[in-house]
């Protein structure tokens, strides 16, 4: 299992503080700027939408890329020139410690770790939406009236062509992946990743509904962790990873991050297991500390509405809250919005589940 800790990096670089002989003060600042690095909250990449002279101005945090969302907030601002967004993307552990924690201010949360977002809703973190947002969601993808569902989407496995030299068959089940990695140790040794539950929100989610669903995780994180998979903090660092072969396969990757030019998707293949294929929801809210919620929830209105779904499906390759699709894709699995969502975010149950998988993956 490779893993690369902030913690870990601070102490080395305080060993070459101590070498280098910097006195006390320096010593001090240095390790304000580690600490903060370390643990404070991370935006990934920010981007300004409208014009410059626009009079209102909402800020979203997401941790959904900059170009899956920009041409829905260009759809939304060509149709009221008045608003300007600012989005900011972070990973989904950090938004979440960012509103819970830190205060940090926000007109509207988008992210994929739906317990987490579940959480901020129950906790009284966040703001009634209007009765047409509601409205425009099924039950099970809502919550109260404080969160809903902006599009659903299946954690898939990415497969290089690499990986089935020789004529081996591309598996359908985790059962079939199992196999597939045990027998071939030597091809997949170290070219293996997977979100890391313990700092990935949407990780830890993926992770636990597996556990929940079914007993084969444990000994797929077994079988990983004896061939030196490598961890991820998120779906689009896997998928420029196995663009570049530098892994063969990639486990519940997020299908909406997939390339969409058919040139960039050669080269491998994705799978949506038989056995089952967990989707996730990608929610929304408005938090309760939110300077301009009314505009807020305009977007949000837009997001949900007909036209909004039609920009997320068609432009932005983001699939739309649609029940019928388990109908037709029998495998797939939701997650649904519900209270068995927060049971999993209690700290004991977190630590346990952390700590056999741990053991899992930590195989000799």
């Amino acid at each position: 299992m490779t893993h690369a800790s902030p913690v870990s990096e601070a102490r080395k670089l305080l060993v070459q503080v101590f070498r280098t002989g910097l006195q006390l003060i320096g010593l001090s600042s240095l390790l304000l700027a580690v600490q903060t690095q370390a643990f404070g909250f991370t935006i990934e990449a920010e981007k300004r939408f409208g014009l410059a002279s626009a009079p209102n101005e909402i800020r979203i945090v997401s941790s959904t890329d900059i170009d899956v969302f920009q041409p829905v907030i260009e759809g939304y601002i060509q149709e009221h020139p008045s608003i300007a967004i600012h989005y900011i993307v972070s990973p989904s552990q950090g938004l979440y410690d960012a509103v819970a924690k830190d205060g940090e201010v926000f007109d509207l949360v988008i992210s994929s770790a739906m317990d987490l977002q579940m959480k901020l809703a129950n906790d009284g973190l966040t703001q009634p939406l209007r009765q047409e947002i509601i409205a425009a969601r099924p039950s099970w993808a809502r919550w109260r009236d404080r969160l809903v569902g902006v599009a659903q989407e299946p954690a898939v496995v990415l497969l290089a062509d690499e990986a089935l030299a020789g004529g081996l068959q591309v598996p359908r089940t985790r059962r079939d992946l199992i196999n597939l990695m045990r027998d071939n140790p030597e091809r997949f040794r170290g070219r293996i990743g997977t979100y890391d539950p313990a700092v990935a929100g949407a990780g830890y989610l993926f992770a636990a509904q597996d556990a929940r669903m079914s007993d084969t995780f444990w000994r797929l994180a077994e079988v990983m962790g004896r061939l030196d998979a490598r961890l991820y903090c998120c779906s689009g660092e896997m998928i420029a990873d196995i663009q570049t072969k530098k892994l063969l396969i990639a486990y519940n990757v997020l299908g909406s991050y997939m390339p969409r030019d058919k040139v960039a998707r050669e080269g491998f293949e994705v799978i949506e297991l038989e056995d089952f294929t967990i989707t996730l929801l990608r929610t929304a809210l408005v938090p309760s500390n939110a300077p301009y919620p009314g505009l807020a929830q305009d977007f949000l209105a837009f997001l949900v509405s007909p036209s909004g779904q039609k920009l997320l499906t068609e432009r932005a390759g983001l699939p739309p809250i649609d029940p019928g699709v388990y109908t037709e894709r029998p495998h797939l699995r939701p997650i649904r919005l519900d209270p068995g969502l927060l049971a999993q975010l209690d700290k004991l149950t977190r630590a346990r589940f952390l700590e056999e998988w741990h053991a899992a993956m930590e195989q000799p």
